[in-house]
Parts: structure tokens; sequence; C-alpha cells
């Protein structure tokens, strides 16, 4: 493998931003590889209110543009955590080309996005009302413009493996998610045309937010190239970095 050249692109999920992968990139970045970390629209340090993202082309608005101007000829490894998973197959229909790989890390791995209910089963995670804070749409039957999950949930849904420490600084980080953008994701395109980028699953089996049900029925019905296993929350970049790392380059 050497020094690697690749450039990785890693994409957050719900209510994180780019500050979730510091730990991965620091792996990454001392075996030589390049990495950008990215904020969606509303997530970790973008200004835009989560609010106000109202759809999911506007959400995912700053990869779309960080590909378009790639460098002629270059190529990326896109990572995505759960629906960052999302990103990563709107890259792939949008910019096929110049993608290498795609890695989805306990993400969401559907092909055309949300299509059908069952979609939804697969790909969102199923939480109680008690343990959310819906921000309302601004007339009585519009849906909730965001999600958050309540402080008191968060470990145990999202990192209940990793150091304490780094859940408190997640519960410090973390920003309510644009639902309604998220929830309609849907993409047009052929199977064929996707199958052309290399696709790893890493499955979390201890996941507690895209649980491992979920998980199994998208590797089912979409089947990637390679399926790994990883024994941890929903957070392996906080809770086994370094296996995390290990699972990813022995894939390159």
């Amino acid at each position: 493998m050497g020094m690697a050249k690749e450039h990785f692109v890693l994409v957050h999920g719900e209510g994180h931003g780019a500050w979730c992968w510091f730990k991965l990139r620091w792996l990454l970045e001392g075996s030589g590889y390049r990495v950008t970390c990215i904020d969606l629209a509303g997530g970790g340090v973008d200004p835009t209110d989560p609010n106000t993202v109202r759809s999911f082309k506007q959400y995912d608005k700053p990869l779309m543009d960080l590909i378009s101007t790639l460098p002629e000829g270059e190529k990326v490894i896109l990572v995505g955590h759960g629906a960052g998973g999302l990103s990563v197959i709107h890259a792939m229909h949008e910019f096929v080309d110049r993608i290498s790989q795609a890695f989805f890390v306990a993400a969401t791995m559907l092909p055309f996005g949300f299509q059908t209910d069952e979609d939804k089963k697969d790909g969102l995670p199923t939480l109680p009302q008690n343990e959310i804070e819906l921000t309302l749409g601004a007339a009585a039957d519009d849906p909730p413009t965001t999600i958050a999950l309540k402080l008191e949930f968060q470990r145990d849904r999202l990192s209940q493996q990793s150091p304490e420490e780094e859940s408190v600084l997640a519960s410090m980080l973390m920003r309510p998610w644009p639902a309604a953008a998220i929830s309609t994701a849907s993409f047009e395109g052929d199977d064929e045309r996707l199958n052309r980028v290399k696709r790893i699953f890493i499955k979390a089996e201890r996941d507690h937010m895209l649980n491992p049900e979920q998980q199994d029925s998208m590797i089912q019905k979409w089947p990637p190239s390679e399926v790994l296993v990883i024994d941890t929350d929903h957070s392996p970049f906080f809770s086994a970095p370094e296996q995390l790392f290990n699972l990813i380059a022995k894939s390159l």
C-alpha cells in the first residue's frame, strides 16, 4: 500500500458534523492519505439554520460543490456514516466517474433513496417520541423541520461503547438535523451506473441508532462488494477508531 495518495472525503450523519471524524482523519493522514471532512447544510459549523433546510439537494450542496470542483481526473473515496450514506449515494449518481470507492459505516445504503415505506423502514432510525425533540413546521399539518435527540438518550443511542468524555463532547456539538429534507431524499438512475463504484459496508453490530437488522436488510437488498463487521456502537470513529481505520485501509 505504501504512502498512498488517495483522497478521502468523510461525510457525517444525522446531527453530527465534520468534527466527528477527528480520530479517523488523524489516522488516515498519519498514513499518507489526503482527507477532507465536510459539514453538510445545518451540520457542524455550517452557518445554515437546519430548520431552513427543506430539500435533500439543499442539505447535500456542500458535498456536491466539493466534488464538482475537484481537479480534472481526480477521484475520491467517500465514507458516509448514518444518513451520510444517502449523501454518498447522491454523489454516486451525480459524479460516478469521480468516485473510486464508497464506504458505508452503519449508513443508509439505498440505491435510489427513499422510494417506498419499506425503504424508510430500512434506512431511517426508529426513535420513540419520548427520546426526541421536534421543531414543527409553520403550518399545523407541516411535518417537523428538524429532529434532535434529547441529551439523556444520546449516549445510549449513539455511543454507548465510546469513552464517556467523547459522548460529552458530542453532546456539546450535535445539532438538530433537517428531518424533512433527509426523509425525502430520492434519486433517479440505474443500478448498472452505480455498480461501477466499489461499495463496502461496515456493519456496526451493537448499533442502537440504525439497528443491525436494518443494516442487514439494506445489505441483502443491494449487496455491496464487501461486508465488514465491527463489534461497536453507532459511532466506531469514537469507540474503535483504529479498528475502523484498519478495516478501511485493508479494503483499498
